[in-house]
């Protein structure tokens, strides 16, 4: 019972750390929000100070 119990515990985080690395596939990432003010730059890959021209 032991082993099926340590079995099924590995296999469920291989599981979720498996999924997790498919969704950010290499260095790509994004930002979920900036701050109020502020947009999001690829180039840099941070939220800088939105311009208005």
């Amino acid at each position: 019972m032991k082993s099926k119990t340590i079995t099924t515990s590995l296999a469920l985080v291989l599981a979720s750390t498996l999924s997790a690395a498919a969704m950010c596939p290499g260095k790509a990432q994004q930002a979920a929000s900036c701050a109020e003010g502020m947009v999001w730059d690829r180039a840099s890959g941070t939220c800088v100070e939105q311009t208005m021209s």
